[in-house]
């Protein structure tokens, strides 16, 4: 199969890392790429956002599969322009994708499913919006309704920081038109877990759980970030959960969107939170995850381009998807600054040293090559992956990783699995 990848991050090098050891395939491209996915892939300087440009190429590449990484180009309708052309593609249509575009919409459709999830409210006057939080008081969560690259979400402590995140979304416009209609919810309150699914439209296989740490700081202070880590297995992910979220959340929400005539193919993402009586949808997003993916896909076992293939193409009934034991971790290493304005250019030292440590991968997710060398090129750069048998051997290894890169102008979270690994036994004298 000739294969072409959307995207440059580090989503993006782990997924072109998995697809490039399937017997299946012939050729793989990237488009547009990093130096990462430049090991596994020709790189084509093609934007993400480039529709026409991408569907132009893979026209002429004769490509056989389409694996779109980030949201952007789904919701921009890239399923649908690939399906006029007759080309393949393991990503939902633009109407099936405002899953992920409309909060608004993942609520109604959690409603219409029977789906649990927080009670909701949605707004498109500032001013009602900040009477509904008076009404209901804090804690209290509010969302813009569109994409906000996962920064358009405060979890308001008080009823200050509530009104200053209606001010900030709606009338400030911090994340452009992405904030001219907010969702405002109750504050579940439990463990959070990232469950995926490969879905052809009918049919879901189970693809891993995980458990990203989103805030920017140690002990999950700051702003919310892309990222800055993930775990898997999260030890609250217990069976009967795992088990829940596919019968309870993913299969309703399928079922819905088939009735809605809106299918849904690809990755589907649920985030939920673990609450006293189960798993509660808090959003879908309709691509793997990052950091995520980075941590799941290395403990995959089975062959990756077979089961998107059949995910693209309705015929998941004949996957199995098959893990290997152990553990994995993900530390996410940023450039000083970020989530807010950061400086590009930095070099890092130590990749090769650092990748080639026991059940250490390192992934490319804002990077840039300049004679040689590799520059920092974004906020999130490099995704620090390690396995392990337990969580904690897989914590210790990816922080090894992270200890052995020479970044001056890098930083990351030193608490990535700290809680979880706690939870799964390690002494908290360590």
């Amino acid at each position: 199969m000739r294969v072409l990848i959307i995207g440059s991050g580090g989503r993006e090098h782990a997924l072109a890392w998995a697809i490039a050891g399937s017997p299946a395939l012939d050729k793989l491209f990237c488009a547009p790429g990093n130096p990462g996915t430049a090991g596994f892939c020709e790189n084509v300087p093609i934007s993400a956002t480039n529709i026409l440009g991408l569907v132009a190429f893979a026209v002429a590449a004769r490509i056989d599969l389409v694996v779109p990484g980030p949201e952007a180009p789904l919701v921009a309708g890239i399923a649908d322009a690939l399906a006029e052309a007759g080309i393949a593609c393991c990503g939902p249509s633009a109407a099936a994708a405002q899953l992920e575009g409309s909060k608004k919409f993942t609520k109604e459709i959690a409603d219409t499913a029977g789906i649990p999830t927080a009670a909701w409210a949605a707004f498109s006057d500032p001013d009602e919006a900040h009477d509904y939080v008076e009404e209901m008081g804090a804690p209290i969560v509010i969302k813009a309704d569109g994409l906000a690259a996962g920064k358009g979400v405060v979890v308001a402590a008080t009823l200050e920081e509530a009104h200053d995140a209606i001010t900030a979304i709606m009338e400030d416009l911090a994340h452009g038109a992405a904030g001219e209609q907010i969702v405002i919810e109750d504050c579940l309150v439990g463990e959070e877990i990232s469950v995926f699914a490969l879905c052809d439209g009918l049919d879901a296989v189970y693809l891993g759980c995980a458990a990203d740490h989103k805030r920017v700081g140690e002990g999950d202070t700051g702003p919310n970030t892309g990222g800055m880590g993930a775990i898997a297995p999260p030890p609250w992910a217990t069976q009967a959960v795992i088990e829940d979220s596919m019968q309870k959340i993913i299969r309703p929400a399928l079922a819905a969107m088939v009735e809605r005539g809106t299918p849904f193919r690809g990755f589907l993402f649920a985030g939920l939170m673990v609450t006293e009586s189960g798993p509660s949808l808090i959003e879908f997003n309709v691509r793997f995850g990052d950091p995520e993916c980075e941590t799941l896909l290395p403990m995959l076992r089975s062959d990756f381009l077979t089961a998107l293939r059949a995910a693209a193409h309705g015929t998941l009934k004949d996957v199995t998807v098959e893990w290997n034991e152990g553990a994995s971790a993900t530390v996410v290493m940023c450039a000083k600054g970020y989530p807010g304005a950061y400086a590009t250019g930095s070099e890092i030292y130590g990749l090769e040293e650092a990748g080639a440590l026991p059940g250490a991968k390192i992934f490319h997710a804002g990077t840039m090559a300049e004679e040689g060398s590799i520059l920092a090129n974004g906020g999130r750069v490099l995704a620090v992956n390690a396995t392990g048998a337990t969580l904690r051997e897989a914590v210790a290894r990816a922080y090894a990783a992270v200890d052995t890169l020479d970044w001056a102008d890098g930083f990351c979270r030193r608490d990535i699995g700290k809680r979880a690994v706690f939870a799964s036994g390690w002494p908290k004298s360590d």
